[in-house]
């Protein structure tokens, strides 16, 4: 562990908060660009507290891209991401 407040020890993560939204039959699926993102440490305590997220189907992080690909059945409030996200300890950019 690197020693960040989220516990993950990473350093702060940010999240791009205009997503690219792509309809699927499935429902809805956004992606944020992630900075500070470094480690599988970083991506699971995004992951599941971004999950818990009312209608969140799928939560994707990717370290190695910078980002996170969320999956619900219908849109999602970005405020209820960035909830998500600052309950982890991390923040979202703008």
């Amino acid at each position: 562990m690197c020693g960040n407040e989220s516990g993950c020890g990473c350093s702060t993560v940010t999240i791009d908060s205009t997503p690219a939204a792509v309809g699927t039959e499935a429902g809805v699926r956004n992606t944020y660009t992630v900075s500070g993102m470094t480690c599988g440490g970083c991506a699971k305590t995004v992951t599941r507290h971004v999950a818990e997220v009312a209608g969140v189907t799928d939560v994707q992080a990717d370290v190695a891209g910078g980002t996170i690909t969320v999956a619900s059945a219908e849109p999602l409030e970005t405020a209820d991401v960035r909830a998500a996200v600052e309950r982890a300890g991390y923040h979202l950019v703008g």
